[in-house]
């Protein structure tokens, strides 16, 4: 019978307050965290349920022991807590190493770029003296001609006397 009316009974939110040692923010907070939504009575005045005191008391004991201890409070939701809490630690942990890739990639081709962007310039270059050392060789092979032509002209001459040279005749097979 005592079991009774306390379940039945209603609690003001200044009674809430006291119980838990809390102000209206942190009340509204835990009543989300609780899915708890305050009920109205027929004036229209804000009451809770004993069990919903209960629920959000422990609520506030979940929050205390998670801010004073978070690395107790995550263990759980990594090793084996709520399938919910699990994914969403898993989820969370996917989004930063895939944020990561993305980073490490951005970063890798950006160097990448700004070496290779001087490259452009090496190859247009090499390109410039490949054609410039083939033009030369062409002129070497010309000069060559030219060398041998003269020195075949400047043999056909015989130095007669007194400084004197008489051209030989050269016959040129056609």
């Amino acid at each position: 019978m005592i079991k009774d009316t306390m379940k039945e009974r209603t609690l003001t939110p200044q009674e809430v307050r006291t119980i838990l040692k809390a102000d209206n923010r942190e009340i509204v907070d835990l009543c989300k965290k609780a899915e708890i939504r305050p009920r109205k009575n027929a004036k229209g005045h804000t009451y809770f349920s004993y069990d919903e005191v209960k629920n959000l008391r422990k609520i506030q004991a979940q929050v205390k022991e998670g801010v004073t201890n978070p690395i107790s409070s995550r263990v759980p939701a990594l090793v084996g807590g709520s399938s919910v809490s699990g994914s969403t630690a898993v989820s969370s942990i996917l989004a930063s190493l895939q944020n990561l890739e993305t980073k490490l990639s951005d970063r890798i081709a950006k160097v990448i770029d700004e070496k290779l962007e001087g490259m452009d310039d090496v190859v247009v270059e090499l390109i410039r003296c490949k054609t410039d050392n083939e033009t030369l060789k062409q002129k070497i092979v010309d000069l060559n001609k030219e060398v041998y032509q003269l020195k075949n002209e400047l043999n056909s001459y015989r130095p007669v006397a007194l400084g004197f040279y008489k051209k030989k005749e050269v016959y040129v097979w056609e």
